[in-house]
């Protein structure tokens, strides 16, 4: 089960190295001023993906955990949701949080 998130992961870094191979090979066709051939904002844009892709992940892993753990605690003994429903909000903030600071990274970029 861990070989397919790594695989997940691996296959989402390989997609954003060949955007941003793409990205140098058409910057460099179209103007000088770019040095390494990926602006500013291109590094904050792959950023900001990166960002929101991890967090995404990282929620989901932990929301499936805790969700698994809620549900059986819930059903042995019903006067734990409130307790339970806790860590399963703080599993939900991962995703939040990296909603939000992708976000801040995107009003970054200057247009």
């Amino acid at each position: 089960m861990k070989t397919k998130y790594a695989f997940a992961f691996t296959l989402c870094l390989l997609v954003l190295l060949l955007l941003a191979g793409a990205g140098v090979a058409s910057a460099q066709g179209a103007t000088a001023a770019t040095v390494s051939g990926v602006t500013d904002n291109g590094w904050i844009a792959i950023a900001a993906a990166i960002t929101m892709a991890g967090g995404a992940l990282g929620a989901g892993w932990a929301i499936s955990a805790t969700g698994v753990a809620a549900a059986g605690a819930t059903a042995e003994k019903p006067e734990t949701f409130g307790r339970v429903l806790i860590f399963v909000a703080l599993a939900e903030a991962i995703a939040i949080y990296g909603l939000l600071i992708a976000f801040m990274l995107w009003t970054k970029i200057a247009v």
